[in-house]
């Protein structure tokens, strides 16, 4: 959107953003509306002029760019005869696996001219919470990072059901660029930047910097996008924006058109600095990208272990299972009351805890024997959800 509201901005912008212009590894991410055309199908003038700015900015102090682009269901709208992008699963299931293989060969014909070899990885929510595929995605990408080849990643949108979805590639941005430990993360769309309310209507204000919630207060953020063929909006672009800056990652958010300003650290769109630190990669994943299978209810001692005591969640703190889950699965932890307090990748399947509950693991181990003296969950494999 290009108008000329004012800015929300305290001066320190150029400061501020000094580093964005040297950072050596970046992730960016591009939605669907600004690749394809409404009606649905890749509009290759738009791939090319991304192409020209990733592949210019690539060349320059020999940075690293990861892609994770949108576009593959919208791509395979027009060729299957499709309308408008199809509500059930099995319909968008099947524009992916026409548009995937369009997208991708359209990335790869546009880097050619510059010399630069494209790797497709496609990646669900369920691979990257389990602990050996996750362990296999960041080898992966930092193999081809390492053989000079630019990453263009997606959701692997053809097998994906709703229950192991990311839903939308902003939140899967995010948890790439700290898989990779990118030094930054640029967020493109149709929009060029977060505004304290209707771009389109005067008086409203670019957001220059964001350090904070506070910094997003009164803020009316809209849901959708204008071309209507993605799934994300600014919502999503704002809470992605936030898991990187609390991964310790700077974030850049603004439109497609202002891509070669936002790489060269331009004062454009909306800079979110970092919030927090770096964390265990997986546990990021745990928090953001995991789908719970079923749950564990604490007792009072054990959400107290668990919580304020950074423990590792033993037999006698069950109170009762829910669920069906394996060993290895995401599963949440609540307090009595049913507020989940944590999650974590539980050590046993469901119907081997309910004789565990509220016994002492030396009790197992002499019943049951030596497997059974050891956590349900573990600390490492655990991340909280409120302290």
């Amino acid at each position: 959107m290009q108008a000329n509201p004012g800015e929300r901005d305290d001066g320190k912008v150029g400061s501020a953003r000094r580093g964005v212009a040297q950072a050596r590894r970046v992730v960016v991410k591009v939605g669907s509306s600004s690749l394809t055309t409404a009606a649905g199908g890749l509009d290759a003038d738009r791939v090319d002029a991304l192409v020209d700015v990733l592949a210019t900015s690539r060349r320059k102090g020999d940075r690293e760019i990861v892609l994770v682009s949108s576009g593959a269901i919208a791509a395979g709208l027009a060729p299957l005869g499709l309308r408008r992008r199809p509500r059930d699963l099995a319909r968008q299931q099947a524009a992916a696996s026409v548009g995937q293989g369009l997208l991708v060969a359209r990335y790869t014909a546009s880097f050619a001219r510059y010399g630069v070899r494209v790797g497709q990885v496609l990646l669900t929510s369920d691979d990257m919470s389990r602990r050996a595929h996750h362990r296999n995605a960041s080898r992966t990408l930092d193999k081809l990072l390492a053989m000079g080849a630019l990453p263009v990643v997606n959701e692997n949108d053809t097998v994906a059901t709703d229950e192991i979805r990311f839903g939308d590639n902003d939140r899967l941005a995010a948890l790439v660029a700290h898989l990779v430990h990118a030094d930054l993360l640029v967020l493109l769309s149709d929009v060029d930047g977060v505004y304290d309310g209707d771009p389109g209507r005067p008086g409203t204000s670019r957001i220059a910097e964001v350090r904070g919630a506070e910094d997003l207060a009164g803020a009316e953020i809209g849901s959708a996008g204008k071309a209507g063929v993605g799934t994300g909006g600014m919502v999503t672009k704002v809470e992605a924006a936030r898991i990187a800056a609390a991964a310790g990652i700077p974030v850049v958010l603004t439109s497609a058109v202002h891509a070669a300003d936002a790489l060269g650290g331009g004062d454009t769109g909306t800079y979110f600095h970092p919030t927090g630190k770096r964390s265990a990669d997986r546990l990021l994943w745990l928090q953001h990208a995991s789908t719970p299978q079923g749950a564990l209810i604490l007792d009072d001692g054990a959400v107290d272990a668990v919580v304020r005591g950074r423990k590792s969640l033993l037999p006698a703190g069950i109170a009762a299972v829910e669920g069906e889950f394996g060993a290895g699965d995401p599963v949440e932890l609540r307090d009595t009351s049913g507020r989940a307090v944590a999650r974590g990748l539980v050590g046993f399947d469901a119907r081997e805890i309910p004789p565990m509950i509220g016994r002492s693991t030396h009790e197992l181990a002499r019943e049951l024997g030596p497997a059974y003296e050891r956590e349900v969950v573990h600390r490492d494999d655990l991340v909280l959800l409120r302290s």
